[in-house]
């Protein structure tokens, strides 16, 4: 059978309802995508995410999710396995590129994407391993505990001074959403950190995991693993953090994934040193 013209595919921004499928061509690359993100996902932008079609067949995916003016984000780069090396992936990502306009945009590419990257103008950030391990039972830090509706505000005023770029709709559902723990430390009125724990396909995944010191970083890890004692747990770390490297490592964890953080151009300044664990690494 011949394979199909690339303009036969139709590539169109998919709806809340269409990602399901996406969801599972990623679980199928051993990605572990959370079991309920995609309503913080589209909360964040919800033109930016696409899906091309042949004859109303999914074949290829991918996001590209604006912040603000100056910041965008790619994820979600995905072809069915049986439609690859059809050029049905480079139409995909070229169309859906255009919704950043002059963002620069940020990723996080697999290892055998990376090149392909470069070519495309992301240059290299950082690298981010992905720590998996048992979670361990340990004594649970009196001065950690859930967040509440009055803490939002705060929490989103941090993060603000821990990512690219500022994200207030997107945290309002992540922090909320079904079968998720959000923890926060406080010191007196003001946030020393905060994470959240979240069901994966695989396993639980914890993202973020933001923190000012690598004490408040421990304290936040013990409340998140408390959720799941004696079940594999997944955080992704940036290895430009060396004690969220430490601190994983301390736990038990072992990396058993890898990829890397790339921009087209230059972002915000932000303090690297308090991210223990990555968001989620489809939205940054």
């Amino acid at each position: 059978m011949a394979s199909p013209a690339r303009e036969d595919l139709d590539i169109a921004r998919a709806g809340l309802d269409d990602w399901s499928v996406i969801k599972d061509w990623a679980a199928d690359e051993s990605w572990n995508p959370g079991l309920a993100d995609a309503p913080a996902f589209f909360a964040q932008d919800p033109d930016g995410f696409f899906i091309g079609r042949i004859d109303g067949e999914p074949v290829s995916a991918i996001s590209v999710v604006n912040y603000g003016t100056d910041y965008a984000f790619l994820g979600h780069y995905l072809v069915r396995p049986d439609m690859r090396g059809r050029g049905h992936g480079l139409t995909t990502w070229k169309t859906a590129l255009a919704h950043a306009g002059n963002r620069t945009i940020g990723l996080d590419g697999v290892v055998a994407q990376q090149d392909n990257y470069r070519r495309s103008g992301f240059e290299l950030a950082y690298r981010t391993a992905r720590f998996t391990g048992t979670a361990p039972a340990c004594d649970l830090p009196a001065d950690v505990r859930a967040v509440r509706p009055e803490d939002v505000a705060d929490i989103i005023a941090y993060d603000a001074g821990c990512t690219p770029a500022d994200r207030p709709r997107f945290l309002t559902q992540w922090l909320a959403g079904p079968g998720r723990h959000a923890v926060v430390r406080r010191a007196g009125d003001r946030v020393t950190g905060y994470g959240v724990i979240r069901p994966g396909h695989d396993c639980p995944r914890i993202g973020p995991l933001f923190a000012d010191t690598t004490e408040d970083a421990r304290a936040l890890f013990a409340a998140l693993t408390s959720q799941v004692v004696g079940r594999q747990v997944a955080v992704d770390v940036p290895q430009n953090n060396p004690a969220g490297v430490a601190l994983a490592e301390e736990a038990g964890f072992s990396p058993s994934f890898e990829t890397a953080r790339m921009y087209t151009g230059p972002v915000r300044p932000y303090a690297e040193e308090r991210v223990f664990g990555v968001t989620t690494l489809e939205l940054g």
